[in-house]
């Protein structure tokens, strides 16, 4: 969700994009254009930077900066020096990045939790409105036909019924 970038800080306000890591939800992270590249793994709350072929001149503050609908903040400052390299020669070890940024666990963001629970109130409005239409016609249907669904009284002559004699019904059908 929140893109991540790596910055060159220019002046108090400025801060020059070098790289930017691809979003979470890329299976296959883009190739990296350049010297810099970003790796963001969100499960265990690493961002890591890689610079490879440092020079003098890349000698700096830079920042690393999210960016979520428009609003960016600042994760962290980081101060980049350049050393001379030793004229002792060693066998090359593999390069390792030398500050992780772990990150703290992300504020709750609520814009999404309205969102979703906008929709799930104006989901349950509909079936309700839908139910109070249904029940609506359904009662009206019944007092056009009272004879319908009610249950109706058929009068019985008062002699039968007594003396033993029951009554029985019998159909020819």
């Amino acid at each position: 969700w929140r893109q991540k970038s790596w910055c060159r800080q220019l002046g108090q306000r400025r801060c020059q994009p070098v790289a930017s890591a691809p979003p979470a939800w890329l299976p296959v992270p883009r190739p990296s254009r350049g010297s810099t590249s970003i790796r963001d793994d969100a499960r265990a709350g690493l961002l890591t930077v890689t610079i490879r072929g440092l020079r003098r001149e890349d000698a700096g503050l830079y920042q690393c900066q999210t960016e979520f609908l428009g609003h960016t903040r600042s994760l962290r400052r980081v101060q980049v020096e350049v050393l001379a390299a030793d004229l002792v020669t060693h066998v090359p070890e593999e390069p390792r990045a030398v500050q992780s940024i772990s990150r703290t666990p992300p504020d709750v963001d609520f814009t999404v939790f309205y969102i979703l629970a906008g929709f799930l109130v104006a989901k349950f409005m509909v079936a309700v409105l839908v139910g109070a239409v249904a029940h609506s016609r359904k009662n009206s249907k019944r007092g056009q036909n009272p004879e319908l669904g009610e249950q109706q009284e058929l009068p019985l002559p008062a002699d039968l019924g007594h003396d033993g004699i029951g009554l029985s019904w019998e159909s020819s059908a």
